[in-house]
């Protein structure tokens, strides 16, 4: 009789479905960023499409998202419901802070989603596109504000390569950072700087609502859906891609690992993230496993290349 109970708890205990991984996300700049809509998507769609029961998103911001993966790394480690956001601005981060904790302490999932430089300026600005913005730039560097994500981030390596394509030395760029979008942001908005630039998804609204003017994106070719013409379209030889990852926390078995790559996996793949995709003009650019970590390892290897060249990294 006991064989036969226990053997119908063992029964009824497979038949119940397994329970998806509670996640805990963080996002390593403040709310309103490039990174915090990436996590707060990535929240929805794993809830949504019940690949996870609850996941909770949690901002710690500062020094281009180093001190919330030097905090994710040092709390999480063997803690397969922990993930980071990060991407190409924090791989400039690590170099120009010379963070101690860098990508390789933890655990890269993949690479989501790409999105291309918008260049704005206030919609009251006599600047009125790329090549107004480049006469100002050569007459004064200094002059020419630019509003931005942090130090070494994209939005600075694109600066400088604007600079540099433009014959101006990248090293007097007068460049702002913010901590968060929604900073950077108000300081466009407020008349603070004479240009913002980030993600074309932070500007989108304002640009549509005519409070900022879109001067031009950092594509090779012009974006459908984004009323931009090109950086180079305006003369100078520049494209810049921002790219966003997921990581987990370090000291993961293997089981644990193609366990999250098959959440993240499921969501990439499904409908409702294709359509976040498409409403916030982001590339699908997934990229997951050795392929990624490859991928990681020369991008890496090349924004240290630019961060030296345009004289943030000795």
């Amino acid at each position: 009789m006991k064989h036969f109970f226990l053997a119908s708890l063992i029964a009824g205990a497979m038949a119940l479905p397994a329970f998806a991984a509670d996640y805990s996300i963080i996002a390593p700049a403040g709310p309103g960023g490039g990174w915090d809509q990436t996590a707060r998507s990535l929240q929805t769609v794993l809830q949504d499409e019940k690949i996870s029961g609850s996941v909770q998103v949690i901002n710690v911001p500062g020094a281009g998202g180093t001190i919330g993966l030097a905090q994710f790394a040092s709390q999480n480690s063997g803690n397969a419901n922990a993930l980071i956001i990060g991407g190409y601005v924090m791989v400039g981060a690590i170099l120009t802070n010379q963070s101690p904790v860098t990508l390789k302490d933890v655990t890269p999932i993949a690479r989501l989603t790409g999105e291309y430089e918008a260049i704005v300026v206030p919609a009251a600005s006599p600047i009125q596109n790329m090549q107004d913005l480049v006469t100002a730039l050569k007459a004064d560097p200094g002059a020419v504000s630019w509003a931005g994500g942090s130090a070494g981030g994209t939005d600075h390596i694109a600066v400088g390569l604007i600079a540099k394509a433009a014959g101006v030395d990248p090293t007097k760029i007068n460049y702002i950072a913010y901590a968060g979008g929604g900073e950077a942001l108000a300081a466009i908005l407020g008349n603070q700087v004479t240009a913002g630039i980030s993600g074309y998804g932070e500007f989108e609204a304002q640009v549509k609502a005519g409070t900022l003017r879109l001067i031009a994106i950092s594509s090779a070719e012009r974006v459908e859906g984004i009323d931009a013409p090109t950086i180079k379209e305006g003369g100078l030889d520049v494209v810049v891609e921002n790219w966003r990852m997921v990581a987990a926390a370090p000291g993961l078995s293997a089981e644990q690992v193609a366990a999250i790559n098959a959440d993240i996996e499921k969501v990439v793949n499904s409908d409702s993230w294709k359509e976040i995709l498409k409403t916030k003009g982001w590339q699908n650019t997934y990229l997951a496993g050795d392929a990624f970590k490859a991928q990681l390892d020369k991008d890496v290897a090349s924004t240290e290349a630019i961060l030296k060249d345009i004289g943030l990294v000795k």
